[in-house]
Order: structure tokens, then C-alpha cells, then sequence
């Protein structure tokens, strides 16, 4: 599963983008020095979310829009097409967006 589609899977779960997720998570005072347990707890309890979906939202709240280029173009599990993330919803995700 690319890392944009586990974002798209916690926006089907949730109803909120990885964006308004992630403002949540600023209001919260979570960002780049956060560890991934206080997210992952504030996550779980207030979404429900596990703990493979959280850490994608962590990943978003500690490193911003970028993925490893180690990841891009290849045939790995969590491969994508592109190293920038779609974070303002599956509804408004261009059709030219590089998805998987």
C-alpha cells in the first residue's frame, strides 16, 4: 500500500483530510520534535485509528508533505509514484496527482 493511499484510508475512517488532521495536531502542540506515541495515543482515542494509519499521519505531523526518494517509482510495498503527499482530501486531488 503507497504511503497515499494509507493517507486516503484514514480520511475514508475519519471523515477529516490528512490536513485537518494535521491541524489538529498543531493545535495539540504536536510537530517536527514530536515522538509518534503521544500522536498515535491522541489518534487512537480520539479517531480510532491504529496504529499503521496513525503513523502515516505522524509521518505528516513530524516531516511535513515528503516522502524518501527511496520509496518513489519502485516495486516495494509501500511504494509512490511521487515524493510529495496529497494532504487536502481525495475529493480535491488532481487527476494528473501521481497516486501509486
Amino acid at each position: 500500500m503507497s504511503f497515499q493511499a494509507y493517507l486516503d484510508a484514514v480520511e475514508k475512517k475519519t471523515g477529516l483530510t490528512p490536513r485537518e488532521l494535521l491541524a489538529q495536531a498543531t493545535e495539540r502542540g504536536f510537530g517536527p520534535g514530536t515522538k509518534a506515541g503521544p500522536v498515535v495515543e491522541w489518534l487512537a482515542a480520539e479517531h480510532g485509528l491504529g496504529r499503521g494509519h496513525a503513523m502515516a499521519i505522524v509521518h505528516v505531523v513530524t516531516k511535513g508533505d515528503r516522502i524518501a526518494s527511496t520509496h518513489v517509482g519502485t516495486s516495494g510495498t509501500h511504494r509512490d509514484a511521487s515524493d510529495r503527499l496529497w494532504l487536502d482530501g481525495v475529493a480535491t486531488r488532481p487527476a494528473d496527482w501521481p497516486t501509486a
